[in-house]
């Protein structure tokens, strides 16, 4: 949006969390509140964005956000109105328009939002704010218009306690300003007894001076649900995690169980998979067509091609292509990587390897570090003993190979295309192609099956 700024309200002490993680840095669904507004912004098409924060947080949200956003720290903790304040002198008199939003709504839609901006820009307000019906205003500040529905002040729950459980209008905390208007009016915020300036103060300033201030109503108020403690923070992912199912089964995803389904907002599911109960899908994971995942698996940051099974198995950062089947009760760690056609049965691990095309691992053994080739057979209990200790190495089977069971293979090594290892085999030194090993430690049988 042309001339449009945004500022990111995320120094609050939240001291209710009870905790010594910065609340902006609590998660939901697996992202950190302070993410949300931020990618919400640029949604919308904001491209200038300032953070706001306190000394506590600012080294992690800055980790957090990279470079792409501007930060300004809130020393004390004197209220929103100081907060925005500060932000002053990176975007006064560089944006006609300011929309500001707090760290932690993270049910907010963006079609809300753009439906407020739309609304401020076409009544040339110079304030508007989000605004959602309640049958009891609580802890937020309770929003008060006139006869002509302009918005004539906002009074915080502290300041009326009497009043707080009636039905109302409550102020969501979500503004869009004109930003002359703002900049000359926000020096006129006195500080509250408590010595917080707050920009709810701004609706009542306004109106003494004629500005146009307005409220639009959401039309769900449930997108309005803030964090101030671990209870909301449980009932705001309650309420994201079945947003993300009901997308998800609209969108042509089978799930047995619903409600014992995790997936995070930055899943990818194809069309025509099972999902089935107790599996969490997490992080930037990608899920192809025509796949059955669970029960009880794990899947974070990883992809898995079309037509493949994930049995009561866990995968963290790992790639299966199509046509692969995993488990039960086994583990694809960071950096392993199954062709299509590949087989890998019960409690077996993979990590930091490429298994080649069609190649099978039945059950029982471990795979690190290492280079499989197509078709090879990796028999049960074979073990790449790629530790020495201090340094890893490199294990290479070649294509066709068959590993028996119970080998070890002491990396480096490299085992020949079409190569034997007999069963229980200690294999220290390569095989050439199309030759048996065997024994401890493994020697390579000549034709007249005595070893070399």
């Amino acid at each position: 949006m042309d001339r449009w700024a945004g500022v990111v309200l995320a120094a609050g002490m939240g001291i209710r969390m009870k905790s010594r993680l910065p609340k902006v840095l609590h998660r939901v669904c697996g992202k950190e509140l302070i993410r949300y507004p931020v990618e919400l912004m640029r949604q919308l098409g904001i491209g200038r964005l300032v953070v706001v924060v306190s000394p506590s947080s600012a080294a992690a949200v800055r980790e957090l956000l990279g470079a792409d956003v501007e930060y300004i720290d809130q020393p004390s903790a004197l209220g929103t109105g100081d907060a925005l304040g500060r932000a002053a002198g990176l975007i006064e008199g560089k944006a006609d328009h300011l929309l500001v939003l707090g760290a932690d709504c993270p049910l907010l839609r963006a079609d809300t939002v753009k439906a407020l901006v739309e609304s401020h820009t076409a009544a040339s307000d110079d304030m508007t704010l989000l605004t959602g019906d309640t049958l009891s205003v609580g802890d937020l500040g309770r929003v008060h218009q006139d006869e002509s529905g302009k918005v004539v002040s906002i009074v915080e729950a502290p300041d009326d306690p009497e009043t707080s459980e009636l039905p109302g209008v409550f102020n969501a905390g979500v503004y869009c300003f004109t930003a002359p208007w703002l900049w000359e009016n926000l020096e006129r915020v006195a500080p509250s007894p408590n010595g917080e300036r707050y920009l709810t103060s701004l609706a009542g300033i306004g109106a003494a001076h004629g500005a146009r201030i307005h409220g639009v109503a959401a039309a769900d108020s449930s997108e309005l649900q803030g964090v101030n403690d671990r209870l909301q923070l449980a009932e705001v992912e309650a309420v994201h995690r079945q947003r993300i199912r009901e997308h998800w089964l609209l969108a042509g995803v089978t799930m047995v169980d619903p409600a014992s389904v995790f997936i995070d907002p930055d899943v990818a599911i194809g069309q025509d998979t099972v999902i089935l109960p107790n599996t969490m899908l997490l992080g930037r994971t990608s899920i192809g067509e025509g796949c059955e995942i669970g029960p009880g698996s794990t899947i974070r940051d990883s992809k898995v091609g079309n037509r493949c099974r994930v049995t009561s198995s866990a995968l963290e950062e790992a790639a299966m292509e199509d046509d692969v089947d995993i488990g039960p009760f086994s583990h694809l760690r960071p950096g392993a990587y199954l062709e299509s056609g590949v087989h890998v049965g019960n409690f077996a691990e993979v990590k930091q390897s490429r298994v080649g095309s069609g190649a099978a691992m039945g059950h029982f053994g471990y795979v690190g570090d290492a280079s499989i080739g197509a078709g090879v057979n990796l028999g049960a209990g074979m073990v790449t003993c790629n530790y020495d200790g201090k340094d890893k190495h490199r294990t290479v089977v070649e294509a066709g190979a068959f590993i028996g069971c119970d080998t070890m293979l002491v990396a480096p090594v490299t085992v020949g295309e079409g190569a034997i290892t007999g069963a229980g085999s200690v294999v220290t030194r390569d095989v050439p192609a199309g030759r048996l090993a065997v024994g401890v430690p493994a020697k390579i049988k000549v034709k007249n099956d005595r070893p070399d």
